[in-house]
Parts: C-alpha cells; sequence; structure tokens
C-alpha cells in the first residue's frame, strides 16, 4: 500500500487505512474484531479516531487536569504501563487526518487505522447496512477500495465485498493490500 502523503511539506505517514461509515453502520465493533486478527500477523496497528464531541479524558481533582487548567499544553501522563499526551487546541475547528497523523509516532506502527474522516482522500472500507437506509460512500469516494455489508448493495461494484459480522476476511484483505498494494 502506498503511505498515505500528508498535504504538509510533503511528508510522508506510514501505511493508513480507513474505517469509513455513517454513525450507527459498527465501525468500532468491527475495529475491536480486525485489529487482534492483525496484530495475530505481526503486524503493530495504531488508530485515529474521530470524535464530533468535546471529550475530556482527564478529571478534575487530578493533578494532571488541574495543571492543564493551569495553563499547561500539552501535558504528558506517563507510567510504566502506557502515556497519554492531553493538548489544547488554540482555535476550536475540525483537524485534517494530516495534521492528526504529524502527532504520531510512525516508528512504532506498521499501520494506522483510521475511524472516521470519511470525507477525506486516503484508502477506506466503507461499512454499509442497507437497514440504516443511508447512502452508499463509494459513488462519490474514489479513494474507497471495499465494501463489508450485511446485505445487498443497491447498486453494482467491482469493489471487493465482505460480510461485516465476519472480521477475518476483512483481515486478511487489509494485511494483503498492505504488503502487496493489491488483495
Amino acid at each position: 500500500m502506498n503511505p498515505y502523503l500528508s498535504p504538509f511539506v510533503g511528508q510522508k505517514f506510514v501505511n493508513v487505512l480507513g474505517f469509513a461509515g455513517y454513525s450507527g453502520m459498527g465501525k468500532t465493533t468491527l475495529l475491536k474484531q480486525i485489529i487482534p486478527l492483525l496484530k495475530e500477523k505481526g503486524l503493530r496497528v495504531g488508530l485515529v479516531k474521530r470524535s464530533h464531541h468535546d471529550f475530556e479524558i482527564d478529571k478534575p481533582g487530578k493533578d494532571s487536569y488541574e495543571l492543564r487548567m493551569a495553563g499547561a499544553s500539552p501535558v504528558m501522563l506517563s507510567s510504566s504501563h502506557r502515556r497519554a499526551i492531553i493538548t489544547e487546541h488554540e482555535a476550536v475547528r475540525e483537524r485534517s487526518l494530516a495534521e492528526e497523523l504529524c502527532y504520531f509516532d510512525h516508528a512504532s506502527v506498521d499501520l494506522i487505522l483510521v475511524e472516521g474522516f470519511k470525507l477525506e482522500h486516503f484508502p477506506k472500507i466503507e461499512l454499509f447496512r442497507p437497514s440504516q437506509g443511508r447512502p452508499l460512500l463509494f459513488p462519490e469516494d474514489p479513494t474507497i477500495i471495499a465494501i463489508a455489508t450485511d446485505g445487498i448493495l443497491p447498486v453494482k461494484t467491482e469493489l471487493p465485498q465482505f460480510d461485516i459480522n465476519c472480521p477475518g476476511p476483512i483481515a486478511n484483505f487489509i494485511n494483503d493490500f498492505l504488503h502487496h498494494g493489491t488483495a
């Protein structure tokens, strides 16, 4: 797979593959099943998830929260088990995928999976459930490389199709795509 190219000074990122679909299609559920399968294949997998909500991962009363409220940004919490970096954005606006990927440690992963950012141009697998009554994305998005669904598509396509409830073949497709550029 070709690395995702950043619009910022031609910076290259490691392999990036998205899971796109409207809310309620099961992106997180499928990713929770696929990630362990990819790790079994020896891949180091990172993830970027877009949230359209203001979220707080720190809690009032905790030292890190109080130091951030005092004006420190970024704040890093570090332990023997994990690290978290919390950065306040100066301007409230949606960030592009390329902007967020700049903060990723690309040397520590083979693949970055992306949940969301469906309107951006990078390789994606579309999740589609006909029962949800939402339109397909792939007819308008040439970067969609496959579709995971639980039904029959309302339009014809040559794109590979997978059962959304069967993660094994999807993980195999991702592995093949990662290593060969095609599945």
